[in-house]
């Protein structure tokens, strides 16, 4: 994710610009056995009394290389942070203690975190990008969407378009790491990275909550 680093003042927080990835509208690639995907759309309210966006699960197995995760699905909530700006999103994540933050885009190469889970939120644009490592899925990901990987889950940029652009964080404003082959130890570390305690787009109520189980 460090290709580059640069630091911005956006008050009251630090943004820190990087590249990893970013969500948005769903399509997929054929299926295989590697994956399951879900889709579940979700008539409970947040506690803004607004129902909580349609969400997509997808889970990946370890394919020797990326060791996506064991215990947590992918989410994907589809126009989540529609109509909003990547400060806004910012913002929204900081608000429900996801933060690190940054803006930029998402790395063309396999890779994951394997001590932190990360939100990416499509602020502009929209992006082909491969979750689950090689054997994973492809997904079209476009401006409003937000994606949640839990620590582990293998991810690539396929192609963008020239606007695209992602808001990143992670619970408790973690230091993640960015690896790019499994071990034993990361494997280690992905297995000690529990349950965030707030949804990153919908705080103390959302569909995170309900779905990852300890």
């Amino acid at each position: 994710m460090l290709r580059f680093h640069r630091v911005v003042w956006l008050a009251p927080f630090i943004l820190t610009l990087a590249a990893c990835g970013g969500p948005a509208a769903l399509s997929t690639s054929s299926p295989s056995d590697h994956s399951s995907i879900q889709q579940a759309a979700s008539d409970r309210a947040s506690s803004s009394g607004k129902p909580f966006a349609s969400v997509a699960q997808a889970r990946f197995k370890d394919d020797g290389t990326i060791p996506n995760n064991p215990k947590y699905s992918v989410l994907i909530y589809h126009g989540a942070v529609k109509g909003m700006n990547a400060n806004q999103i910012v913002r929204l994540f900081h608000k429900n203690n996801w933060g690190n933050n940054w803006i930029d885009g998402i790395f063309d190469f396999h890779h994951f975190h394997s001590n932190a889970h990360e939100v990416l939120g499509i602020a502009a644009g929209s992006a082909e990008v491969q979750l689950g490592g090689p054997k994973g899925k492809i997904f079209k990901l476009s401006a409003g969407d937000v994606v949640v990987l839990p620590a582990g889950t293998g991810h690539k940029r396929i192609s963008a378009s020239n606007a695209f652009s992602v808001v990143g964080g992670y619970p408790n404003g973690k230091s993640y790491d960015t690896q790019t082959e499994e071990s034993n130890p990361l494997k280690q570390n992905i297995a000690r990275v529990g349950k965030p305690a707030q949804d990153p787009v919908y705080g103390n109520k959302g569909p995170l909550l309900n779905l990852w189980k300890e």
